[in-house]
């Protein structure tokens, strides 16, 4: 929006008021103290070893380990809203400094990623060139906000010496599997002494681990390690020309980046065995100071589901479903296996069977049309598409009768899309009664539906009646008993257990655990990612590349696109970038026993890789020889009181996240912790999500967005260059046309200024329009606080000295309880509420008149410090200080002057306010008791009318309830 700008105005009168804050002066004084900063490593913070060795004095101090979520450096740069949480962390890191802690701040750059190689692809420009660009562009806008980082500790994922420890950590995963029985992961070489020594028999084999080829046992130990490669349906986008994860799949079927159309197709992929953990997933989550909203969402997202697996017999073998609710096994009446379930060829003959109900074909000749047909159709759905309610209700009969093992009875299977081979085993026993979906496609294929839990409402047992399914945990058990088990008359948990028992008893079943959580889909067939660093022989066995050869770095090539870029064509296959430099793949190496030949992983890790674990190369930023010095890793995220599992103090960032970066780095923290390369199990003790900085999006009549900075508003109507145009608050961006730099705000203000406004705009945890009108209310309590120590004229430090007992009592309580107010604000992140605090104490200042007490000023400018430290150094400086105000102690209040010598006691009769009472704060209840009654005004109000009750809650409230 167009306005006059009130800090240009200010300027203008600068040779009336030479020494006036301005954005000019504030741009002088900001660019100063950050080359200070800079040069005097004010906020390098000091590790246990060597920093600390031989200093009692910072050993003796707490720690705070605070960070941001990683930014990824766009080409575009900042706007207003990216910083929020920056400068948040900033504040906080501040205060806790001025607290007395030793406090580790930086910030890193997530820097693999699709934009970057999305440019690379259409321009032919290496994305580093392009990534590190960003990177400075970006660096430079947050060191104009003056983010007092550890700039000795930064770095970014494109790093080589930063991936050498991914590849190695990728390794320490590949060279592991989980132990169920000690519940932690093991070294692999463990598990191959158990197959050497007969200890642990080869599954599935009656063959010796000796007698199997380097190929077999290669498959073996891939069913157990905690990185494995397998042949399984992924997500295919052949517009970005790689598989995705299903976290990066939007519910409509599309990738969350670029748009594109998503298919299933069944490619040889890394994955990681993230199910192994689930259970430590979801109990450690309960130690964590995370919001509940995001332990919800984890809990939802893995999925712990119990139950019972239950076989049903089919030409000779079985289909296993998995079944939450066993005691309704008497009401299967049909099965829906995944359309991509490998058993269905197998089970689907060349005719349909005599008796087939027209309905179940499809229209189609043979059970194998029908099954391909279906199919096709089911991989141009999204997973979520898949089990959204839909009104329709589809699937195919595949031409084959499994058993139902508790009635022996015949029940036909079909493929349908909303069964997943990702969820329990891919089959299901439907049981319509009980089961809306179930009972809704039982309808449509005119299925049988057996009433097996008796209704509570009314409607009979006859389901040809029911308009809908009746599903009950109350209700008992109907129709469900052979000659071996009967489940009438019991509730649900005692049918539970008995049809289990039986089920176990029989061989046919047992109960069990299950979980929504799938292992983690970790390959990416793109260029700008980081290698794996493994190579494959010439029978096809994956090696690990020994520490030696690490890291291994992306070789040039000449052309970064993937073979496709046909949206639509979901037949086609993945052709990475790495395969085509042929010198690069195919390799001599001596791994130990002699040269030979071997090929290189073409494909690269996702771009989650490198922020599973960078928490850790904070710490330790230089250390080529190890992930991370034990002794640094222990003091700054170890185990301590109110911290089980150890990890980041403070941790900021979007709640977007919940179910990726988070999940996936709690994985991994969890893994080098079993493996004792870590002391901390979980990578973040505290979470907290900040809300999003919004802005108005304004629309012509085509709806395309337009510049909001040239919106004019006229009697309560928008205008584009004389057209009408429609206005709603979303987010900020370039392509909104709505998007606010810092670098604008810090040239009209000032950083400060910024830092301000964004930290009163509300509490952080809660989304805010942006409004740059209103940030020059913070650019004035500058110009104020400025006022109350320089003379604008002059120059001149204008604070007197005097002690504090000759300071008037109210400045004295208004100093006091800002300090107070501020302190707890400050600690509890309310920093809209300190600053508030700080703008009252301040107007008091200006208010009261005359020159302002030294030891006041002071203190004001050592509150102020967190939240605007550029000015707060300046005026520090002016104070005849020769100190910087980042380490100094954060001002503490006298309790004789934050109590109120008064409070209001209301004394109400009969719910009626009668009486307002000045009282003590520490009055007793007796003693307020009898003022209220001996108050005139409550004397005459009670007329002589007897009393009942007196409810008294000193000092405040007295409440008279009469006879």
């Amino acid at each position: 929006m167009s306005e006059t700008n009130p800090a240009a105005a200010a300027a203008v009168s600068a040779e009336a008021a030479p020494h006036r804050y301005t954005a000019a002066m504030a741009a002088e004084i900001e660019a100063r103290w950050q080359d200070f900063w800079d040069a005097d490593g004010t906020y390098a913070a000091p590790n246990p070893s060597g920093d600390l060795a031989g200093d009692p004095e910072l050993v003796a101090k707490p720690k705070k380990f605070i960070m941001d979520m990683f930014p990824y450096p766009s080409g575009a740069g900042l706007h207003v809203g990216h910083p929020l949480g920056y400068i948040a962390t900033d504040v906080f890191a501040r205060f806790q400094r001025m607290t007395g802690h030793n406090v580790l701040h930086t910030l890193g750059f997530d820097a693999f990623g699709l934009p970057a190689e999305q440019h690379a692809v259409q321009t032919g420009e290496h994305p580093r060139i392009t990534t590190e660009a960003a990177i400075g562009n970006m660096t430079s806008q947050l060191r104009r906000l003056g983010l007092g980082h550890d700039k000795r500790r930064s770095f970014a994922t494109i790093d080589p010496d930063y991936y050498k420890w991914t590849q190695w950590i990728f390794l320490q995963i590949f060279n592991s599997w989980y132990d169920d029985e000690a519940a932690k992961a093991r070294p692999i070489s463990q598990l191959i002494a158990q197959f050497e020594s007969g200890e642990r028999a080869v599954p599935g084999d009656t063959r010796a681990w000796s007698e199997l080829t380097a190929a077999e046992r290669a498959d073996v130990l891939s069913e157990f390690r905690l990185a494995y490669a397998s042949d399984a349906p992924v997500n295919w986008c052949p517009g970005l020309g790689t598989v995705l994860a299903n976290e990066e799949v939007t519910a409509d079927g599309r990738s969350e980046r670029g748009n594109y159309p998503v298919f299933k197709a069944k490619l040889r992929q890394w994955n990681m065995r993230i199910t192994a953990y689930a259970d430590r997933l979801l109990d450690d989550l309960d130690a964590l100071d995370w919001p509940e909203a995001i332990k919800l969402q984890q809990r939802n997202w893995i999925g712990r589901s119990e139950g019972a697996r239950v076989d049903f017999p089919i030409d000779g073998e079985r289909i296993t479903v998995f079944t939450t609710r066993p005691d309704t096994l008497f009401g299967a009446t049909y099965m829906v296996l995944a359309p991509e379930h490998p058993l269905v060829e197998k089970f689907t003959p060349a005719a349909w069977p005599e008796g087939t109900h027209d309905v179940w074909t499809g229209g189609h000749a043979t059970p194998g049309e029908a099954v391909s047909a279906y199919r096709a159709q089911a991989a141009s759905k999204s997973d979520v598409e898949r089990q959204a309610e839909a009104k329709d209700k589809t699937g195919v009969f595949i031409g084959a009768y499994a058993t139902n093992p508790v009635n022996g009875d015949q029940v036909p299977v079909f493929i349908a899309d909303y069964v997943l081979m990702g969820y329990g085993t891919g089959a299901i026993m439907a049981v319509p009664a009980g089961d809306q979906r179930d009972f809704e496609f039982a309808r449509a294929f005119e299925l049988p539906i057996h009433c097996i839990v008796e209704p509570t409402d009314g409607r009979g047992t006859d389901t040809s009646t029911w308009d809908d399914a009746f599903g009950s945990y109350d209700a008992k058990i109907i129709n469900s008993s052979n000659d071996d088990v009967s489940l009438d008359g019991l509730g649900v948990a005692d049918a539970k257990a008995r049809i289990t028992e039986w089920l176990s008893r029989k061989g046919i079943g047992e109960g069990t655990v299950n979980f929504r959580l799938r292992d983690w889909l970790f390959s990416r067939q793109r260029y700008w990612g980081e290698p794996f660093p493994i190579v494959y022989d010439e029978d096809g066995v994956a090696h690990a590349l020994p520490e030696s050869m690490l890291p291994l770095e992306l070789p040039e090539v000449e052309d970064y696109s993937p073979r496709t870029f046909d949206p639509d064509d979901h037949d086609t296959q993945p052709e990475t970038p790495l395969s085509r430099n042929e010198e690069w793949v195919d390799v001599t190496l001596d791994l130990g026993d002699g040269p030979k030949k071997y090929r290189r992983e073409t494909n690269t890790m996702p771009n989650w890789a490198g922020s599973c674990w960078y928490e850790l190369r904070y710490l330790d930023p230089h250390n080529s020889e190890k992930l991370v010095d034990p002794e640094i890793e222990r003091y700054w995220m170890g185990p301590r009181e109110g911290m089980p599992h150890g990890g980041v103090d403070l941790y900021v960032g979007g709640a977007e996240h919940a179910v990726l970066h988070l999940l996936y780095a709690r994985f991994w923290s969890k893994v080098l912790y079993d493996l004792g390369h870590v002391s901390s199990a979980e990578p973040f003790h505290k979470l907290f999500n900040q809300g999003m900085i919004q802005a108005y999006v304004y629309r012509d009549s085509r709806g395309i967005a337009v510049p909001a900075a040239e919106v004019e508003e006229r009697d309560g109507a928008h205008f584009y260059q004389g057209e009408k145009v429609s206005r709603l608050l979303g987010k900020m961006g370039k392509s909104l046309k709505n998007a606010v730099t810092p670098d604008e705000i810090c040239a009209e203000y000032g950083a400060d200024t910024l830092r301000l406004y964004e930290m009163a705009m509300g509490p952080l945890d809660v989304s805010r329009p942006w409004d740059t009108r209103a940030v020059v209310g913070q650019f004035r309590l500058l110009q104020r606080l400025w006022r109350n120590v320089v003379d604008e004229t002059t120059g001149a430090v204008t604070v007197v000295d005097v002690e504090d007992t000759g300071i008037d009592e109210d400045t004295l309580r208004a100093l006091h309880k800002a300090i107070d107010g501020v302190r707890q604000d400050l600690e509890g992140m309310r920093f809209n509420t300190a600053i508030a605090k700080v703008t009252e104490l301040n107007n008091h200042l200006t208010k009261a008149g005359g020159a302002v007490p030294r030891s006041v000023a002071e203190r004001l400018v050592l509150l102020v410090a967190p939240l605007a430290p550029h000015i707060a150094e300046e005026l520090w400086r002016k104070l005849g200080h020769t100190d910087s105000v980042v380490h100094r102690d954060f001002p503490v209040a006298d309790p004789a002057y934050v109590v109120d010598e008064t409070v209001t006691c209301v004394v109400q009769i009969k719910g009626k306010v009668k009486a307002r009472l000045e009282v003590s704060p520490s009055i007793s209840e007796d003693e307020l008791e009898k003022v209220a009654l001996a108050d005139e005004k409550v004397v005459a109000a009670l007329d002589g009318a007897g009393i009942r009750k007196v409810i008294v809650r000193a000092p405040k409230l007295v409440n008279i309830v009469t006879a």
